[in-house]
């Protein structure tokens, strides 16, 4: 599979302010198993971008599509492309604060099991957060749910990564070890991952890199 963009931008911004954009009214294809960092300074339309792909924006021109499936799609053709190829690790976390951290994670593992449940605790552990399970959401520092959020996306199976900021209120030793994990599980499933940031990660091996 393949996720193709073509020509897309979003509908509040002017062609002019997005010339030198590497990917906003671009053609590109990005293809299974490709690692991509996206570097977005404040106001690129990171996040928006983010939303367009993983379908929860449609306020663009152009067109996205996932191998022959091209957006808009029915409710039921995006919950399968959510459930089956596509996971995301989102800036502002939408976790469930008053559920703890091991059903917040669990949630999503339950909803399409790629892993066995002890697979949590594991993660929970090489991430730092291994006392913090049966603690609510709501008590967590964000950092730890940092971690919550993408010990959650990892927890599905997925071709396609999707992360938008997901270290931003991580040290660079604990950034690195939750990095080392994704990149563990996306190579497990021969999965792409499309990182977007601020600025560039160095211990993030990326293949291609685009400037929004």
């Amino acid at each position: 599979m393949q996720l193709h963009l073509n020509k897309v931008i979003p509908t509040y911004f002017e062609a002019e302010k997005v010339k030198e954009s590497g990917i906003w009214l671009k053609d590109l294809a990005i293809r299974k198993g490709e690692f991509v960092k996206v570097v977005a300074p404040s106001g690129s339309g990171k996040t928006s971008l983010m939303h367009f792909l993983y379908g929860m924006r449609g306020d663009y021109n152009g067109s996205i599509a996932w191998g022959t499936l091209q957006y808009p799609v029915s409710p039921e053709q995006l919950a399968k492309l959510r459930s089956d190829t596509i996971s995301i690790v989102l800036q502002d976390l939408r976790l469930f604060p008053e559920q703890t951290v091991f059903q917040n994670i669990d949630i999503k593992r339950k909803l399409n099991p790629y892993h066995q449940p002890g697979r949590i605790k594991e993660m929970a552990e090489k991430l730092g957060i291994g006392t913090k399970l049966q603690s609510l959401c709501k008590t967590c520092s964000y950092g730890e749910q940092q971690r919550v959020a993408i010990i959650r996306a990892l927890m599905q199976p997925f071709d396609f990564l999707l992360m938008d900021e997901p270290f931003s209120h991580l040290d660079n030793s604990n950034s690195e070890i939750a990095m080392q994990l994704i990149l563990e599980e996306a190579k497990a499933r021969e999965a792409a991952i499309v990182f977007a940031d601020l600025e560039r990660i160095e211990f993030f091996p990326y293949e291609t890199l685009y400037h929004l």
